[in-house]
């Protein structure tokens, strides 16, 4: 399992999200990875600060994307 998240959502952000689901015990230990537009470095460190465990920045290539999908999914231990 795996979690995709943008970073702007309709009404909330997501930052505000991740914390929801860190605080459900049911989502809490799936990885979530924040995928956004925002291509600064400061941008992908303070996603990562925040408790996202990966940062795929837009246009997602997707030549590349599944080997990502899946490198997050092995690393959290959930397998792929």
């Amino acid at each position: 399992d795996v979690i995709l998240m943008d970073l702007q959502l309709p009404g909330i952000d997501g930052h505000t999200a991740l914390t929801r689901l860190r605080a459900d015990p049911l989502t809490a230990g799936i990885p979530v990875v924040a995928v956004s537009a925002f291509a600064m470095p400061a941008d992908r460190e303070r996603a990562l600060c925040s408790g996202f465990d990966g940062y795929l920045m837009k246009p997602i290539s997707v030549r590349d994307f599944p080997d990502q999908v899946r490198e997050h999914a092995r690393g959290s231990g959930g397998g792929a």
